[in-house]
């Protein structure tokens, strides 16, 4: 499959309306990938953004701990370890799932929050409108502009009719069958969060794989948070040393 890039068709999003948003950052490349707060201490993301053939874990040490920055409502911090699903399958993209722990403690404000985490038991509907963030190119200086774009959750059988790539119950499918121009995926590792009461936005899955963008038919594939949340949440240990393996 395919790793997602950008959202086409969204609209500018205001300052502090998705405040969990995190831009990771390669050395003078600028955004790499999509991150997401989901605690004073972590960032979750996706797997594939760490990943490369020529990739050993003493890189990628040093990609986290030199290279690898964290931009949140334009402050910048650093990346002091990043864990990657064991689970992880690069070529399927199955787990495509890393939590990273910030140098820093964040510290929070009305412009920068943690998402909710599901239960592993919440069900997200199929038919459910949940918004989509992500950074997308809009004016003529290429001036990188956070974007928002509303998709549905699509029923999991007929996400898996669609594809000739596995999608595993550790995915979970969104966007339009028409291939709206504003249903496409945001940045890799990036959230998708649907209001599940108002005001409270649960992560529902992170930008992981699709193909093409705003196809028809192609709905954008996501990790499916509630499948690995148990696995998150052994992060509450990591304080004491002791981190998910």
């Amino acid at each position: 499959p395919s790793i997602l890039s950008r959202i086409v068709g969204g609209v500018s999003a205001m300052p502090g309306e998705w405040p969990w948003q995190v831009s990771l950052q390669m050395g003078f490349s600028g955004h790499m990938c999509g991150a997401v707060v989901v605690s004073r201490d972590w960032l979750i993301s996706a797997a594939h953004c760490f990943q490369s053939k020529n990739y050993d874990k003493s890189k990628r040490r040093m990609f986290c701990c030199v290279l690898l920055t964290v931009l949140i409502n334009q402050k910048t911090g650093s990346i002091s370890r990043i864990i990657v699903h064991p689970a992880f399958n690069q070529h399927t993209l199955d787990y495509d799932v890393a939590l990273l722990a910030v140098n820093t403690s964040i510290s929070f404000s009305s412009l920068v929050q943690p998402v909710c985490l599901p239960s592993p038991t919440h069900s997200f509907s199929t038919g459910k409108n949940c918004t989509v963030t992500g950074w997308g190119y809009l004016s003529e200086l290429h001036r990188d502009v956070l974007q928002k774009g509303d998709v549905q959750i699509m029923e999991q059988s007929e996400c898996k009719r669609l594809y000739t790539w596995p999608v595993t119950r550790r995915m979970i499918c969104a966007g339009f069958k028409v291939g709206k121009v504003d249903a496409c995926q945001g940045d890799s590792g990036g959230p998708l969060v649907c209001e599940e009461s108002p005001g409270k936005w649960f992560l529902a899955g992170i930008v992981s794989w699709g193909e093409g963008c705003a196809q028809p038919n192609k709905p954008g594939v996501y990790t499916r948070v509630t499948e690995i949340s148990n696995w998150v949440l052994v992060c509450k240990y990591c304080s004491l040393g002791r981190y998910p393996q």
